[in-house]
């Protein structure tokens, strides 16, 4: 059987932080998804298929790396894909205490997925989409925190 995860998020945009969590786990699984979160009642600042193009551009080289969107439940997300894991990013702790309730929520709902945490590497631990946004809408320069693919796009 294969070890597929899915990385969901997001992604608005992918940033460097990201990006890191993605090549330091993706030697761990056989295939990792990952899925961007497309949520109607949500307003991103990116259309989707701005943020799907950036992340396939930026991990284009990597065969064990695909990208998908998708709607509704991450559980079921996984479930038509054949993930059995749901790799997630911690930065601090608050991350951990809102992703651990949803990690339980998951697991509720589905007992053969589990879900992963990889702790961002130190140096990415304040970069989040929330504060790239951010900086964005102010006309501030954000290529060092997130991939090239979306730097050029900007």
């Amino acid at each position: 059987m294969s070890r597929i995860a899915l990385f969901p998020g997001s992604f608005d945009p992918v940033t460097v932080g990201h990006v890191d969590i993605v090549l330091r786990s993706a030697h761990l699984f056989d295939k990792l998804v990952i899925g961007v979160g497309n949520n109607s009642a949500k307003q991103y600042m990116f259309p989707l298929q701005d943020r799907i193009d950036w992340i396939r551009r930026t991990f284009s080289g990597d065969p064990r790396i695909e990208v998908i969107s998708y709607t509704g439940l991450t559980v079921e997300c996984c479930k038509e894909i054949g993930a059995r894991f749901i790799l997630r990013g911690l930065r601090a702790a608050p991350d951990f205490e809102y992703e651990r309730s949803i990690a339980q929520m998951n697991r509720y709902m589905d007992q053969l997925i589990e879900t992963v945490f990889m702790l961002s590497s130190p140096q990415f631990a304040p970069v989040s989409s929330t504060v790239v946004r951010d900086i964005i809408r102010h006309g501030g320069d954000v290529s060092t925190f997130v991939p090239e693919a979306v730097s050029s796009g900007l």
